[in-house]
């Protein structure tokens, strides 16, 4: 490939994860406040994936920017830390929610913002599934399988938002949580296993 190509290809990569790092900051604080509005444990959730999709990005940007690998190795490490945690949180929360019988609130803001979210990173995903192909470029595939994963889970979030709005299954919240409990595990697993072969 043309060093031009290569450089305008990476031009976009980086384009790509930038985006998916400022729309994810900026949901980080609209999902804090709606979540703590509704007490909403899926809304909760969501917003610490937001968190550690903000890691794989930065990680990402790292990596096509050509920083060494051992510095990816470790901030792929904390990104598995913080999956761990996060499936733990959803775990605790979510079967306290379901002994208590505990009811979320309606939060419109929080099904406007991941009816959004889930059509970004659709749109990011395929943009960054394209652009890695086109640079034989595996972290960036990747990490928009990632970022696929995450439309999928905003789509989940918002199905049990709005039946938990629309007909008052109160449980339908604490399932989607669970959802992001399978993925966050599945993550975590991913990512200590390909640490301990590499």
């Amino acid at each position: 490939m043309p060093s031009s190509n290569r450089v305008s290809l990476l031009r976009v990569g980086l384009r790509l994860e930038y985006t998916t790092l400022g729309w994810n900051v900026v949901g980080i604080f609209i999902l804090a406040w709606s979540a703590l509005a509704a007490r909403s444990v899926a809304l909760a959730g969501f917003g610490l994936d937001s968190l550690i999709e903000i890691g794989a990005s930065v990680v990402v940007i790292w990596e096509l920017k050509g920083t060494n690998e051992l510095r990816q190795r470790r901030a792929l490490r904390f990104i598995g830390v913080a999956f761990a945690l996060l499936a733990t949180y959803l775990v605790v929360q979510g079967v306290i929610v379901i002994a208590t019988n505990h009811r979320a609130g309606h939060s419109v803001v929080g099904i406007v913002w991941t009816a959004m979210t889930a059509v970004a990173m659709f749109t990011l995903a395929a943009g960054k599934s394209r652009t890695g192909r086109a640079l034989d470029n595996r972290v960036l595939q990747a990490e928009g399988r990632v970022t696929l994963v995450d439309g999928i889970l905003a789509s989940a979030v918002l199905i049990g938002l709005v039946l938990n709005a629309g007909f008052g299954w109160w449980w339908a919240d604490p399932s989607a949580g669970f959802v992001l409990v399978y993925y966050a595990g599945r993550e975590c697993h991913d990512i200590f296993r390909h640490d301990q072969s590499s």
